[in-house]
C-alpha cells in the first residue's frame, strides 16, 4: 500500500486532488449499497472543498486472460474512450475536460480502473457517461485497428525499448510457470497484433458488467442523494452472469531460476531478485509489508544505505511487495551496479542484506521507524479525496473496505521476531528467481 506501488498517473492525480495538505480529513461513515444488478457502490462524504472523484473499478486484469489472448484487458481500456452510440469517439474525455475535470485509467494484473476528478456539481454528468460506456461501447473495427497501432507502440516504448521493462518481462516469465502474473499486462506483441474485434467484444461482454464492478464516489456530495442518482444511471443495466473465476495456482518453486538477457542499447546492467510470498490473506502479510519498508523503501532503506552510500556498489536499488494483490505475488529487489562494479558483485551485496535480516533481529528503533513511515504514508494519502477513494476500492476488491480501518493496527503489531521469521520462511536461496540484463549484443550474435 505504499505510494510507490501506485501507477504514476494515479500518483499525479492524487497530488492534484489533495484538498488541504495541512488539514486532516474529518471522519465520515462510508455509505455502501449493492444495486439489484450487482453493482457495488461506496460513497464517502468530504465537504472540505466542492470537488468529487468518481472511480469505476472492474475486477478484470491480465490475470483473467489466457495464453494466445494476452493484452485484452489493457487493449480494452484504450477502447473505452472510443465512444458509444450516445457519446461519440473521444467525447467522454472532451466533455470532462470542458467541464474542468480530469480523467484517466489504468490496467494492472488484477483490475482495470477509470476515474474522473471534477467539480461536485458535475457529478451527475459523470455518472451518466460512465453508465453509458459500461455496456454500450461501440468497438468499431476501424477504431480497434487504429488503436492496435497505439498499443503496439506503447509496448515498444515501455517494454522493448526500456531496459527495466525488458528485463522485468523476462524475469516474471521465469518466476511464474502456471499463473498469469507471469505474462505482461500489456500483452505479448504477437497477441496484440492478432487480437480480433470479436475477442474484444466477448471480453467486454464478459467482464464489463455491473456485478463485476465497484463504483466509489468521494467528495462534496450528499450520500443519500448520490445513491439515488447512481440508481437512475446504472440501475437499468440488467444483471449478467458472473464471469468465470481465475483458478490458476502457481505451484511451489522447486529450485532457483535464472534468466540472462542482453540489450544492445542498454547503458548499465540491471539485477532483479524475487521470492514468492503470500498476499493480504496471510497472517504474515503485515510483517512482509514492514520488511519491505525496512529493506527497499526509499533512500533510508537498508539496501540503499548499504549498497549506494556505504559500499558504493550500486547507482540505485529498490523493489516492491504487493500487499493487496489478488493472488500470492513476488517480493522482489532490483538494482543497477555502479560503473566498475559487476552484476555478480551487486547480486551478492543484495543477498548479504537479505541474509542479514534472516540471521540478525532488526533493532527495535528500526522496526518502529518503518511502522511510522507506513502509517504516515497511509494517513497522508487519506487527505486526498482521490486516494481515499482508491484505498476504499483496493481494500473492497481484495475483501472489504473495512480492512482499511485495521491496516495500521496490524502493522503496529509486527515485532522484530516476526520480521526474522518471515524472512527465514520466504527468502530461501534455493527458491529465488534471479534476472540479469547486460548491455551489448548476446555473445552468439556478436560472434
Amino acid at each position: 500500500m505504499r505510494l510507490r506501488n501506485v501507477p504514476w498517473a494515479l500518483a499525479l492525480a492524487w497530488a492534484l486532488a489533495v484538498a488541504s495538505p495541512a488539514s486532516a480529513a474529518p471522519p465520515s461513515p462510508v455509505t455502501e449499497v449493492t444495486l439489484d444488478n450487482g453493482l457495488r457502490v461506496l460513497v464517502l462524504e468530504d465537504h472540505r472543498n466542492p470537488i468529487v472523484t468518481v472511480q469505476t473499478w472492474y475486477r478484470v486484469g491480465s490475470r483473467n486472460e489466457v495464453p494466445g489472448k494476452t493484452g485484452l484487458a489493457h487493449f480494452l481500456e484504450h477502447l473505452m474512450f472510443k465512444g458509444t452510440p450516445t457519446h461519440g469517439k473521444g467525447q467522454f474525455a472532451r466533455v470532462v475536460e470542458q467541464n474542468g475535470g480530469q480523467d484517466n485509467a489504468f490496467t494492472s494484473h488484477d483490475v482495470t480502473s477509470y476515474y474522473v476528478n471534477i467539480a461536485a456539481d458535475r457529478v451527475d454528468m459523470v455518472l451518466a457517461l460512465e453508465a453509458d460506456r459500461m455496456r454500450h461501447l461501440l468497438l468499431d473495427p476501424k477504431e480497434i485497428e487504429s488503436e492496435r497501432q497505439v498499443v503496439m507502440e506503447e509496448r515498444r516504448t515501455r517494454t522493448e525499448d526500456d531496459p527495466d521493462g525488458y528485463l522485468s518481462e523476462e524475469f516474471l516469465a521465469a518466476a511464474y510457470k502456471a499463473h498469469p502474473y507471469g505474462w505482461p499486462v500489456i500483452g505479448w506483441m504477437e497477441d496484440i497484433a492478432r487480437i480480433t474485434p470479436a475477442e474484444l467484444r466477448a471480453f467486454y461482454d464478459r467482464y464489463y458488467q455491473p456485478g463485476n464492478a465497484i463504483l466509489v464516489i468521494v467528495g462534496d456530495v450528499d450520500a443519500r442523494r448520490i445513491v439515488g442518482r447512481v440508481r437512475e444511471a446504472f440501475g437499468r443495466i440488467p444483471r449478467a452472469p458472473a464471469p468465470p473465476p481465475m483458478q490458476a495456482v502457481e505451484p511451489p518453486q522447486p529450485g532457483e531460476r535464472r534468466v540472462l538477457v542482453h540489450k544492445a542499447d542498454a547503458r548499465s546492467p540491471i539485477v532483479y531478485i524475487g521470492f514468492h510470498v503470500p498476499n493480504y490473506q496471510s497472517a504474515d502479510a503485515p510483517a512482509l509489508e514492514v520488511l519491505s519498508s525496512i529493506l527497499q523503501d526509499g533512500r533510508a532503506s537498508r539496501l540503499y544505505r548499504r549498497l549506494v552510500y556505504e559500499r558504493r556498489m550500486a547507482l540505485n536499488v529498490g523493489g516492491d511487495y504487493s500487499y493487496l494483490s489478488f493472488d500470492p505475488n513476488l517480493f522482489w529487489f532490483s538494482g543497477t551496479p555502479l560503473p566498475g562494479q559487476t552484476p555478480e558483485t551487486l547480486e551478492q551485496g543484495m543477498m548479504d542484506e537479505i541474509e542479514r535480516v534472516k540471521s540478525e533481529p532488526v533493532p527495535e528503533e528500526e522496526v518502529e521507524r518503518a511502522k511510522n513511515q507506513i502509517e504516515a504514508g497511509f494517513i497522508w494519502r487519506l487527505d486526498s479525496i482521490h486516494s481515499r477513494a482508491s484505498t476504499l476500492a483496493r481494500f473492497e476488491l481484495a475483501r472489504s473496505w473495512r480492512d482499511s480501518e485495521s491496516f495500521v493496527g496490524l502493522i503496529r503489531q509486527v515485532t522484530a521476531a516476526d520480521l526474522q521469521r518471515v524472512a527465514r520462511a520466504y527468502f530461501q536461496i534455493d527458491r529465488r528467481t534471479v534476472g540479469v540484463l547486460l548491455p551489448g549484443a548476446a555473445p552468439a550474435a556478436a560472434k
